[in-house]
């Protein structure tokens, strides 16, 4: 057996985590309920009390706990805070897996990748896409990207955390996919406060307004779905046609949330954000085709200098 196939297969069944915080808490506790030995640590060590509890093992730096299993998972911050736990702990990298759980951009995790790379260690990147109370359950799953040879090795291991979700070899990919995720939730969790704080003007409590408001965040998909055999193919063909919802008629709905919003005395940033696509398709000429149309500016964003104002028409 090379190298190269010793760095693959060679595995047992302890894990090492690194990073307790409540997405990290709840990796160790679901691969301890599955039988692995579990090493852990942790900046700030008294977050390991509840799972050394549980039966994990707590090492006393990060090259012990490097050392204590060839398969590591990093649930971190950023990818920065793995350089500045991993830094001194180098040398014990080899022959291992990282697995990369943290939050950053698709370069910075290529570059990381790299950087394993250099110290003899297969490095997978993975977004975990359920908050941890859901980590090992049947709806929980994972993205990941990294070496196919590599994923193989891991799978049966990281399939606990999550149905894993291969996207191929491009490290950064589900890095990539992770933001794009995240992306859809964050903008839709603005939305949501946004929206109940319109009808909280109105005298509306939350626990009345965010029932209706839901049902609506759930009927997207649907509608985004309504007539699409393949949701995306036009996209990629590059057709937005207007028989239905076009830029036009959606813009004139985002200038009417702005003042509605303006009146009310809210925030503006992100009705504003959202009239701005609308706005640049119609002044690009494309206010009979459909809504989507929009993704052409988003796709070629116009210098700072040369967005217009966003005041009312």
């Amino acid at each position: 057996m090379n190298g190269r196939e010793n760095l693959i297969t060679r595995q047992n069944s302890g894990v090492t985590v690194i990073g307790l915080g409540p997405m990290g808490r709840a990796m160790t506790r679901t691969l301890l309920t599955a039988g692995h030995p579990v090493t852990v640590w942790n900046r700030t060590a008294g977050r390991a009390d509840g799972v050394v509890e549980d039966g994990a093992a707590l090492a006393a730096t990060p090259r012990d706990a490097i050392e204590a299993s060839d398969l590591v998972l990093l649930s971190l911050t950023d990818y920065q805070a793995m350089y500045d736990v991993l830094d001194g702990a180098t040398a014990s990298l080899a022959g291992r897996t990282l697995v990369n759980l943290s939050s950053d951009t698709p370069e910075r995790t290529r570059e990381a990748a790299a950087w394993a790379a250099g110290h003899g260690a297969a490095f997978l990147t993975g977004g975990v896409m359920v908050p941890a109370p859901m980590v090992g359950t049947e709806a929980a799953h994972v993205y990941y990207s990294g070496p196919e040879e590599v994923m193989r090795a891991r799978t049966e291991t990281l399939a606990l955390l999550g149905t894993p979700r291969y996207l191929g070899e491009d490290l950064g990919l589900a890095q990539l996919m992770y933001q794009a995720q995240l992306t859809v939730f964050l903008t839709t969790l603005s939305g949501l406060m946004h929206a109940t704080a319109m009808l909280g003007t109105a005298g509306m409590k939350a626990e009345e307004a965010l029932p209706e408001l839901l049902s609506s965040a759930d009927s997207t998909g649907d509608i985004m779905r309504a007539g699409e055999e393949r949701p995306g193919a036009a996209l990629d063909a590059g057709e937005h046609p207007g028989e239905l919802s076009t830029v036009t008629m959606m813009g004139a709905t985002s200038d009417h949330i702005v003042e509605a919003s303006t009146s009310l005395g809210l925030d503006l940033a992100l009705p504003r954000a959202v009239q701005a696509h609308y706005r640049r398709a119609i002044e690009d000429g494309h206010g009979g085709d459909n809504w989507t149309r929009i993704i052409d500016g988003i796709r070629s964003p116009r210098r700072p200098d040369a967005v217009r104002d966003l005041g009312p028409r």
